[in-house]
């Protein structure tokens, strides 16, 4: 019986599909490696992933007290992006029980998309890589449409309409998927286990799940 054939479930990438850092703490440690700094330290630098790469860069330079000019830094980022678009996926891997559960959330009917602020171009050749891409119907990047999260027009965009033929649900791990999810006025489960730098607890979301096994039950939680 596919349960789920009116929903349409919009998922976060980095931290709530797939564990990033690290790949992108190993490209950070090369960039940084350019102006002769040591390996940055991974626990602080997962915190900002969900930031962009330039704060990743800046972040790790402050822990060294270490100061470039606003034009180095444009430089760095250049290098990171460069590097990381050509070896995106060495060491990145789905979270424990996703791919069963996207599997098995299609097979019961639901529409899957993936709604980021990752560039489009780094997050379709990574879910390629990953071979998940024929889980969604669409793969929405920060840099594939006007206004991303936090506004409601990227879950909108990701999901394929407005909520009005479908249920939408929005699945993420920080504060940009919920307040999307408060704007586009559809529920948000949280990942406790992804990156964010606020308390999961304080983000406002409507489940807070530590396994993503349990977005199933969630989601019917919620669309009930």
């Amino acid at each position: 019986m596919a349960r789920f054939r009116k929903l349409s479930l919009c998922f976060d990438l980095d931290g709530t599909l797939i564990d990033t850092a690290p790949d992108l703490v190993r490209v950070l440690n090369a960039v940084i490696a350019e102006e002769g700094l040591p390996e940055t330290e991974f626990d602080e630098a997962r915190k900002a992933v969900g930031y962009g790469s330039r704060a990743l860069i800046n972040g790790a330079l402050a822990r060294e007290n270490h100061s470039v000019s606003d034009a180095r830094i444009d430089e760095l980022q250049k290098l990171f992006l460069k590097l990381y678009a050509e070896d995106i996926c060495q060491l990145s891997t789905p979270f424990p029980g996703v791919v069963d559960t996207l599997k098995a959330l299609k097979q019961d009917g639901a529409e899957l998309s993936v709604c980021t602020n990752k560039p489009g171009y780094l997050a379709r050749p990574l879910i390629e890589k990953l071979g998940l891409s024929n889980l969604f119907v669409r793969v929405v990047g920060g840099d594939d449409l006007a206004r991303n999260k936090p506004f409601a027009d990227h879950i909108w965009k990701a999901a394929g309409h407005r909520g009005r033929s479908r249920k939408i649900v929005m699945v993420g791990d920080s504060r940009p998927d919920v307040l999307s999810a408060k704007n586009a006025k559809v529920p948000c489960l949280v990942m406790r286990y992804g990156y964010s730098t606020i308390p999961v607890i304080k983000l406002g979301g409507d489940r807070i799940l530590s396994r993503f096994r349990d977005v199933p039950a969630a989601v019917k939680d919620v669309t009930a």
